[in-house]
């Protein structure tokens, strides 16, 4: 084939979206969630649709799909798959076009897949149903698609069942079972929200591969600004609905023109952050679509709006060779909104360093913007702080019993979660710990909260060793701990109303009269921004974001001294995570609070902690101050982590050739011998395998166990509570 074959398919549209409208039918209302929204995406191409939670993204791959609920129906337009119009198909016609010429990745792929029925038979389903293949044949196919899509010993997990897998794994068998019949186009919906940073980018870089090997067409749904940067030739905006910008990946970064995509990226928090800054944040809510009163729909949250910004909807007009934007007013288009949006020439040092933080240059690290009034306290102040958190050679295993199946049996083996660790936490800090899943972070952060027992050490708690209290004692004990869950509907009894949730913890306590407890309600929804008539809401009437604060304002209600947060936010939008991002350092510094925070996404850890901790595989491999971990880091799987955290950046997006730590975490009831990491370090030698690294020195406060660590150790003193020698740290219960 010429090139110039190669070069007409490679630009044959697969899928043309024109005016798109689809209205979900409501007893009280009609909501427009897509409207009048055109798209084109050609052979082997990565288009991106981007924004935030409500904005329509997920509604129109469903729509493209014909995979709405009972309420949901396209009212208008057309959505052309080669020459078919989908929404004019007949149900049995569109069900032959799903998963054959059509596939979808769901975000969570654990709901999605069936947990009664094993992985090889899932991956084969779409060869039988679509073609009739024999069952010893789309066996084998399945094998290919397992094997192709980086699954290890693909022949054993064709036996296994998802909750088997880890979410790695699930995620690339939901990609497997897609691409079984190899479709034209492929839909991902937030493919790697859940994910941790190093499988996220193993999947991307999967789902690279196979557009290119397949000549695929890719629509990738996700709100992570980073990966649009370093995984799509095109981005489309959306906000309420609508399109509101629709450019090249790399001209959107470079010339971002609409508001609401310029705060989209504003409000991502960078590697350089200040600690002691705010992070930008966009005010205010997304519209009501069933109740939209005319005129530009993101005027109310906009910081450029003019009064004519209210009379009439701007509409989607193309700028400049392809660069389209909805705006009256575009970023740039008047010369004080350039003035106003140009960087500062510390944001504009922090862009340099960023880049060359994750090129692996080194360099001073800028300086830090001016800190607001009540930032948190310089370094030094805080090591003067008292130790509010002493954890000693803590360990934690579950049994892996024989038996029947009850758990009755005697012990065979077990799940070594937490392998004896060991630091402190002074009062006032953040400490964050990081790590990827299944590395044991939730467990230290449950056992550090009272939720957990350990199987060896102590925890203390301003000098209390909690684990050993008892009775009243226990119960004044747990009033100082509070934790913060992950999901915060999960979390919320959805049959209790917010001010009866926020209320329970001084119920079960005792404190205060009835009208005290509804006092505190009150004052604990003033402080994380919540109107007083949530008081009679249900979880399910709240986003994501304002169920997050809800869950906050529960773990406040007591006046505790410490935090443990997990995950507080994995699963929200940049927008809504800088939110909450600035209303826990508020809170930190109106209360007084510590905060352990678990999470594996660095940036977000970067912007909140004072000091942080790496875990890999139940062992602390790194422990120091944020600036000095991040910038200087000692250990290969910290730096690999720092590589991997993808960056609001094309060109330095694209300069990374593959994630930074590969292959999957070992199992925790077997793992290797010596040092944990060798299977999957570039450094590891002979005597990684024969030995435990110990804990070495590496600036102030700053330690890690590596035989071949990337810094030069010093002779300086460990931090107080970090055990040095590797015989300290055993796991031995």
């Amino acid at each position: 084939m010429s090139d110039g074959d190669s070069t007409d398919k490679l630009r044959r549209p697969v899928l043309r979206v024109e005016n798109l409208r689809t209205e979900f039918r409501l007893r009280s209302a009609t909501v427009v969630a897509v409207d009048e929204v055109s798209f084109t995406v050609h052979t082997g191409e990565c288009l991106g649709l981007v924004g935030e939670s409500g904005c329509g993204k997920s509604t129109t791959g469903l729509s493209i799909m014909r995979l709405l609920p009972r309420i949901g129906h396209i009212t208008g337009g057309r959505v052309m798959l080669g020459e078919r119009d989908l929404t004019a198909l007949p149900e049995p016609e569109m069900r032959r076009v799903r998963g054959n010429d059509v596939a979808m990745i769901f975000q969570d792929p654990m709901t999605s897949l069936n947990p009664t029925s094993t992985i090889g038979v899932q991956v084969a389903e779409p060869l039988r149903i679509h073609f009739g293949t024999p069952k010893r044949a789309a066996a084998a196919r399945a094998l290919e698609m397992l094997d192709l899509v980086g699954v290890p010993n693909p022949r054993e997990r064709m036996d296994d069942y998802p909750h088997q897998l880890s979410g790695g794994l699930r995620q690339r068998v939901m990609i497997a079972m897609a691409l079984t019949a190899q479709p034209q186009l492929l839909i991902a919906d937030e493919p790697t929200t859940a994910l941790d940073v190093t499988i996220q980018a193993q999947i991307l870089d999967l789902l690279d591969r196979l557009r290119e090997e397949l000549s695929m067409a890719v629509l990738l749904i996700t709100h992570d600004m980073g990966v649009i940067a370093g995984r799509t030739d095109r981005v489309m905006v959306m906000y309420a609905g609508k399109t509101v910008e629709s450019s090249s990946t790399g001209e959107l970064f470079e010339t971002t023109r609409h508001p609401y995509a310029k705060a989209l990226l504003e409000s991502v928090p960078q590697l350089t952050s200040s600690s002691s800054a705010l992070l930008p944040t966009i005010p205010g809510q997304p519209p009501d679509l069933a109740n939209l009163t005319g005129g530009c729909r993101f005027a109310p949250r906009c910081r450029h709006a003019q009064p004519d910004c209210s009379g009439a909807e701007p509409p989607l007009e193309d700028l400049q060779s392809g660069h389209l934007v909805a705006c009256f007013h575009p970023v740039g288009s008047v010369p004080e909104s350039v003035a106003s949006d140009q960087p500062t020439p510390a944001v504009q040092l922090s862009l340099v360093q960023r880049v060359r933080a994750v090129l692996g240059v080194t360099s001073e690290p800028p300086p830090d913007a001016e800190a607001p009034d009540g930032a948190a306290p310089h370094e030094d102040e805080r090591d003067q702080q008292p130790v509010l958190v002493e954890i000693d050679r803590l360990v934690k295993e579950y049994p892996i019993r024989r038996g029947l199946g009850l758990g009755l049996g005697p012990a065979a083996s077990s799940v070594k979660a937490v392998s004896g660790i060991s630091l402190t936490i002074h009062r006032g800090e953040t400490f964050g710990l990081a790590g990827e899943s299944g590395c044991g972070k939730t467990t230290l952060g449950r056992i550090v909260a009272g939720h957990e027992h350990p199987t060896a050490g102590t925890v203390r708690i301003d000098g209390r060793e909690i684990l050993r209290l008892k009775g009243a004692e226990l119960r004044r004990g747990r009033r100082e701990q509070q934790l913060m869950f992950q999901d915060p509907y999960a979390s919320l009894n959805p049959r209790m109303r917010v001010g009866a949730i926020i209320r329970e913890p001084l119920m079960v306590q005792g404190s205060g009269s009835r009208r005290q407890q509804w006092e505190r309600v009150a004052e604990l929804l003033d402080e994380i921004g919540l109107s007083r008539r949530a008081m009679d809401l249900y979880p399910h009437e709240f986003s994501g974001g304002q169920r997050q604060r809800i869950g906050l304002a529960r773990a406040l209600a007591l006046n505790p001294g410490l935090i443990v947060a997990d995950e507080p936010v994995s699963a929200l939008d940049v927008s809504i995570q800088s939110q909450i991002l600035n209303l826990m350092k508020r809170l930190q510094r109106d209360h007084g609070l510590t905060y352990m925070v678990v999470s594996h996404d660095l940036s977000v850890l970067r912007y909140l902690s004072d000091t942080i901790g790496v875990m890999y595989l139940g062992k602390l491999v790194e422990y120091g101050p944020a600036d000095s971990v991040y910038t200087a880091p000692a250990h290969p799987y910290t730096h690999g982590l720092i590589q991997t955290i993808p960056v609001p950046d094309p060109k330095v997006e694209r300069a990374k050739r593959t994630a930074a730590v590969r292959g999957e975490l070992p199992s925790p009831v077997n793992p290797p011998s010596g040092c944990r990491f060798r299977t999957r370090c570039p450094l590891a030698q002979e005597l990684c395998a024969e030995a435990e690294p110990p804990m070495r020195v590496f600036g102030p406060g700053h330690v890690a166990a590596c035989h071949f660590p990337l810094q030069q150790p010093t002779a300086q003193e460990p931090p107080a509570g970090v055990q040095l020698s590797a015989a300290d740290a055993s796991s031995d219960a």
